[in-house]
């Protein structure tokens, strides 16, 4: 039998880990089935909003010759919840294939894809992520998923679609290699330092924008992700 949910949300707040939402799993969401062939029922997300992982993870350090120490920092921290709580921990990385987390961030809580791409929360803007889940055998009863309107549909002017100074992001889709010429480049340090430009001019969620050091990490950690990918 799962623990209730408000033991599993302090778990993960206690590790420096977000609580997400929550849902049911039906048969089309593409969650694993669980040791033994049981179902998983229910999956709880777990991620970040605003700076505060980012204080767990470096107080943690990083493990020597780590390939990406965020990723494998999430794993031992979660397995380590997961084997706390009897669950199974799931992860968004480590694929391909992968799982489909933003279907399951979508059916957990009230996010909507944004013009960018990324999902925006009503509070946390594009200021979030989602790190992995803990998949539970047994149900428990979770509360009616707050519903909320886009904060996109009101917003006029769409900053987040002009703001790029290389015109990478736009209604027509992403262009990635000239996000990442320009975050490379000597003219891009200021996306580098700070994050995305696109993100920073979303007026959604400003309170929990990353601060520098979390946001270079992330933003050198996807430069290298997309150079390694057309070696």
């Amino acid at each position: 039998m799962a623990p209730d949910l408000a033991r599993i949300e302090a778990a993960l707040a206690a590790a420096g880990l977000t609580p997400r939402g929550a849902f049911h799993p039906e048969a089309d969401d593409g969650v694993p089935t669980l040791a033994g062939g049981a179902a998983a029922a229910p999956v709880v997300l777990a991620g970040n909003a605003g700076p505060g992982m980012w204080a767990a993870f470096a107080a943690a350090g990083t493990q020597p010759g780590a390939a990406n120490p965020l990723d494998e920092w999430t794993r031992r921290v979660l397995e380590g919840v997961a084997a706390d709580l009897g669950a199974t921990a799931l992860f968004p990385f480590g694929g391909p294939p992968y799982l489909p987390f933003q279907r399951w961030a979508m059916r957990a809580e009230t996010v909507w894809p944004s013009p960018i791409g990324p999902l925006i929360h009503p509070e946390y803007g594009l200021w979030h992520a989602y790190r992995g889940a803990l998949a539970f055998a047994g149900r428990l009863a979770l509360p009616p998923r707050e519903e909320r309107p886009s904060p996109c549909d009101s917003c006029a002017d769409k900053p987040c679609l002009t703001t790029c100074p290389v015109g990478a992001l736009s209604e027509s889709g992403y262009d990635v290699p000239a996000c990442v010429a320009h975050i490379s480049s000597p003219a891009g340090d200021d996306c580098l330092a700070l994050s995305c430009r696109a993100r920073r001019a979303c007026p959604v969620g400003r309170d929990y924008a990353y601060g520098p050091d979390q946001a270079r990490f992330h933003m050198a950690a996807f430069v290298t992700a997309r150079l390694r990918e057309h070696k």
